[in-house]
């Protein structure tokens, strides 16, 4: 019944979980904190955080009240610098503390950092239209892969949601469970879902300080949107996603 799924949102589980026998507690060693790619694979420099030369400032104050879930999208291309602000102010690094902790602009529940960060770019300067993954300890980006009809694709595996390939980019977030469950076991899960708030919390405000607009996705299709990611949809799947574009005109704030 439908009640009966409520319990996820409880922490219930946690009175439940044998915590002696978490993989953390058991001495084995903690999963990678970001997912390898090869080292042979190009990768593509960002701008530092607090090197921006086009980033204005924006107070919080501002941001929060201007927050919108915006569908609508103007043309034109995000900078790479503003995309590296994006990908910055949503997974990017503080300071690594091996192997247990990795500090970013965003918690995550036992400074796990159980998300990947992919982007869909359609038109970022300087960038090839194709699929790159964000490498939060080296402030890069990877190419994955360049499907054709990256934006029709995008509007299929979201069930016909076409501003989710409108935009200049599209934010897609995965889970990689094993980060979480090494220290938590059955209590992951939930917390995982948090995290992946905080996150897409983050992309809206820094949105909102360069003109642009997002709006988050719960809705798609799983197996469709792993398989245009290449991941397995077991040991990583898609958990999130947000297209990303500059504003056009002022809408209405949606309830996602």
């Amino acid at each position: 019944m439908v009640k009966n799924n409520r319990d996820f949102l409880k922490d219930s589980v946690r009175k439940r979980v044998d915590f002696s026998k978490t993989p953390q507690n058991l001495g084995v060693p903690p999963p990678p904190p970001q997912k390898l790619c090869p080292p042979e694979a190009p990768r593509i420099p960002l701008a530092a955080a607090g090197a921006w030369s086009s980033i204005p400032d924006v107070s919080l104050q501002a941001a929060i009240a201007g927050r919108r879930s915006r569908r609508d999208y103007a043309p034109d291309p995000l900078s790479l610098e503003e995309l590296s602000y994006l990908l910055w102010a949503t997974q990017g690094l503080r300071r690594a503390k091996p192997p247990l902790g990795n500090f970013r602009v965003v918690p995550s529940a036992g400074c796990r950092h159980a998300l990947e960060t992919y982007v869909a770019c359609l038109r970022v300067e300087g960038l090839e239209k194709a699929l790159y993954r964000y490498l939060p300890f080296g402030h890069e980006l990877v190419e994955v892969a360049r499907p054709e009809h990256l934006a029709g694709h995008l509007a299929e595996a979201t069930f016909g949601q076409r501003f989710c390939g409108a935009g200049a980019a599209t934010f897609v977030w995965t889970a990689v469970p094993a980060r979480m469950e090494w220290r938590y076991g059955e209590a992951s899960y939930k917390v995982i879902a948090i995290d992946a708030g905080h996150v897409c919390q983050n992309l809206y405000l820094a949105c909102e300080n360069i003109g642009a607009g997002t709006c988050a996705v719960a809705a798609y299709d799983q197996e469709r949107m792993d398989e245009l990611l290449g991941v397995d949809g077991d040991e990583e799947f898609t958990i999130y996603l947000a297209p990303v574009g500059k504003a056009a005109g002022d809408q209405e704030e949606s309830a996602r």
